[in-house]
């Protein structure tokens, strides 16, 4: 393997390359799955990949936005081990309260059976880590990896995502047999713990739902530590024909850390995908969903909040590809941007040739709370054909004067007048998540940053 001889715009030099294929050739041995022809050649494709085109630089479209210098700039070391002092009692405030969901808990980004809920998620479903799978039924794992599109093919603007395949440690499989409809949402929760070398953790996830199934996944990020550490995740989704999933996010990492994650979801005929992303962690983080509609009839809405403050950067990418006819898209993101923070969003539509009957909507609304606050907003509508309904739509601006001034007025201290103008701009959005015990979740995150706005 050869390493870029050149330096790109964002400042990495050829050693950052090196040093992550040193440490795959160290480590590659003891990764998941180590020995299996298909799956070692399939890491080797990824590693190559990624140190022929290093980290995205803003030269790219894709990530003209955020700038990833400063992540490139570190060597984040992959954890061997999840053995630290975590135990059970350190999970209830990040359980779903009044819901019974099946819990798989990664520590460092390795699977923690002894804090997981191992019962059965229900008939139909089965719920599994990747190391795990991939000793018991590599066959199946293949078919998913695989399917979900070799790494080899990869361009530049996902070269962390051929990093994650070359170093994927565990994560979540989930299969849901045709029309099973499991009552339990499967919670697969992410806690980071890195004090000391700055770590890296590289968890991929594989959800499949058989043709009219029905499923609600949870994914939450958490930092229990504000030191140096990488998440750099990858979730793969396949829903079939007339199946429906739910899919929710919290992004909560620490203080110092940095979090990159890319779902791609596959959607069938008649497929339903909602998707809510809650993102508020991190120093950087960027949350990119890319969503194929491979049949008529695909509904899928987007949804989403970004609550950003110091000098946090937060990024929310889509891309939606309506390949065939009848397609259905609403997405709305919403960001809230205090201090010297930053937020990006990043969208785009794309109809294709004969993919008439489309009807698609964005929308991206910015609120700024400080003359220091940035929020770049683009998004895209790429239409190739003429029989469509779609629209989009963005704003960026501060709290209204008139509307302060006229809550001043009839007594509210100023405080309790912007908190409740930001409350009327974004709190509908996390209303309307139909999962009560979710819904609480996410509304308890925003009132406890909004408790922040004091410092």
């Amino acid at each position: 393997m050869t390493v870029p001889a050149h330096r790109d715009a964002s400042g990495v030099h050829e050693a950052t390359c090196k040093a992550y294929l040193d440490r795959f050739a160290a480590k590659r041995a003891e990764l998941p799955g180590a020995g299996l022809p298909w799956l070692d050649a399939w890491r080797e494709r990824a590693i190559e990949r990624f140190a022929e085109h290093g980290f995205p630089s803003p030269r790219l479209e894709e990530w003209k936005f955020t700038n990833l210098s400063k992540l490139a700039e570190t060597v984040f070391e992959p954890i061997p081990s999840a053995a630290n002092g975590i135990s059970r009692e350190d999970l209830g405030g990040y359980r779903l309260e009044g819901a019974s969901d099946h819990l798989l808990v990664f520590v460092n980004g390795r699977l923690r059976p002894d804090l997981s809920d191992t019962g059965a998620p229900g008939e139909g479903v089965t719920v599994t880590g990747l190391s795990r799978a991939l000793e018991d039924d590599a066959e199946a794992v293949e078919e998913s990896l695989i399917g979900a599109g070799d790494p080899s093919a990869g361009e530049r603007a996902s070269a962390l995502g051929q990093l994650n395949a070359a170093f994927m440690g565990d994560g979540a499989v989930i299969r849901v047999a045709a029309n099973a409809q499991p009552e339990r949402p499967v919670h697969l929760l992410f806690l980071a713990h890195a004090d000391k070398e700055p770590a890296g953790m590289h968890p991929r996830n594989l959800i499949h739902a058989g043709e009219g199934a029905k499923l609600t996944v949870i994914e939450s990020y958490v930092g229990l530590s504000d030191g140096p550490y990488w998440t750099n995740a990858v979730t793969h989704v396949t829903a079939e024909k007339g199946a429906a999933i739910q899919h929710f996010k919290f992004q909560a990492e620490g203080a110092g850390a940095f979090h990159i994650a890319a779902t791609d979801v596959d959607l069938h005929e008649n497929a339903a995908y909602t998707s809510f992303v809650m993102s508020l962690g991190g120093i950087l983080a960027r949350n990119e969903i890319r969503a194929r509609y491979n049949g008529e009839g695909v509904h899928c809405a987007l949804k989403g909040v970004s609550l950003a403050r110091g000098r946090q950067h937060l990024d929310t990418t889509t891309r939606v590809d309506h390949l065939m006819p009848s397609g259905v898209t609403d997405e709305t993101y919403k960001g809230i941007v205090d201090d010297r923070a930053r937020s990006v969003f990043r969208g785009k539509i794309r109809v294709a040739p004969g993919a008439q009957k489309t009807n698609a909507y964005q929308l991206n609304q910015n609120l700024l709370l400080s003359d220091r606050a940035q929020a770049d907003s683009k998004p895209e509508l790429e239409i190739f054909a003429d029989d469509v309904k779609c629209g989009h739509g963005s704003t960026v601006g501060d709290i209204d004067a008139e509307a302060l001034f006229y809550l001043r007025a009839r007594g509210l201290e100023e405080r309790e007048a912007r908190t409740l103008l930001i409350e009327a701009f974004l709190g509908q959005l996390i209303d309307d998540i139909e999962i009560g015990p979710v819904r609480a979740m996410a509304r308890e995150a925003f009132t406890g940053w909004l408790a922040g706005l004091d410092g």
